[in-house]
């Protein structure tokens, strides 16, 4: 019966991510992501109902409009791939409901934000501050699965004061910086991580952002050194601007679902 569950659980995560691919492609548009109907961007034509099924339209189509041929963003289907699977984790990872919907919302509004910030490399403020009250009510109200009034003891205030403690470096990256190391959208995240992870959780998903960070950037630059490299990867070089943000929400993912110490570090 937990498969059948899970199985309606992907496929419901599959529909929220297709829903999500909108909100990230008509953000700061002026449309709305829930006016009109879906349509190709190369040739305009209205997408038909079996267009539009998450995973399975993208891959029968082969990645192409059924129109014009056009090529079709992989975006679509990773971001539906991934927020199913998010489902999946979250069913199998929370014990209630509150605490599901909760956790799921705040993915929800991860995922976009990482999308988008690998589309334009900015922060879409309206999510980020939605993902950032989240995680303040998150820690304030949503207890062992249940909505109970905060407790002031020594393990809240941590808590509390682990978003700016987290974000406090980031802020000071951007300021001293005029914004060419860090994008202060990326001190807002750190600041939502810190409430919605804890202050452990927060530093373990912070070193493996820049750990991951730097391998990433690091073999982007052995690519477009190699002769045989295409020339998407050519561009890449020392100076150039690999969005971060992306990195800290894969940091988050990762705390959440696997919870390593910051001891782990230390070992290593």
């Amino acid at each position: 019966m937990e498969i059948i569950f899970a199985i309606f659980v992907f496929l419901l995560g599959a529909i929220v991510g297709s829903f999500l691919n909108v909100v990230i492609v008509r953000y700061n548009t002026g449309v709305s992501p829930l006016s009109g109907r879906s349509m190709c961007f190369s040739c305009g034509k209205t997408l038909r109902w079996y267009e539009l099924v998450p995973i399975v339209s993208f891959l029968v189509a082969r990645g192409r409009c059924r129109s014009c041929k056009s090529a079709i963003s992989w975006q679509y289907i990773i971001v539906e791939t991934i927020t199913a699977l998010m489902f999946v984790a979250v069913f199998l990872h929370d014990t209630s409901i509150i605490a599901m919907m909760y956790h799921l919302a705040a993915f929800c509004a991860l995922i976009v934000v990482g999308t988008y910030d690998l589309r334009h490399k900015i922060i879409p403020d309206g999510v980020i501050y939605f993902f950032i009250i989240l995680s303040f009510l998150g820690l304030l109200f949503v207890h062992a699965g249940a909505v109970t009034l905060p407790t002031f003891n020594t393990a809240f205030l941590r808590d509390l004061a682990a978003g700016p403690i987290i974000a406090a470096p980031f802020a000071g990256l951007w300021y001293f910086s005029r914004g060419t190391w860090m994008g202060f959208g990326d001190a807002k995240l750190a600041l939502g991580m810190g409430w919605f992870l804890g202050f452990a959780q927060v530093l373990v998903a912070t070193v493996l952002a820049f750990w991951v960070g730097a391998l990433v950037g690091l073999a982007l630059i052995a690519l477009g050194k190699l002769p045989i490299t295409s020339a998407r990867f050519k561009r890449f070089g020392a100076k150039s601007e690999i969005p971060f943000g992306p990195f800290l929400i894969l940091g988050t993912f990762i705390a959440f679902f696997f919870g390593l110490s910051p001891l782990f570090f230390v070992i290593l």
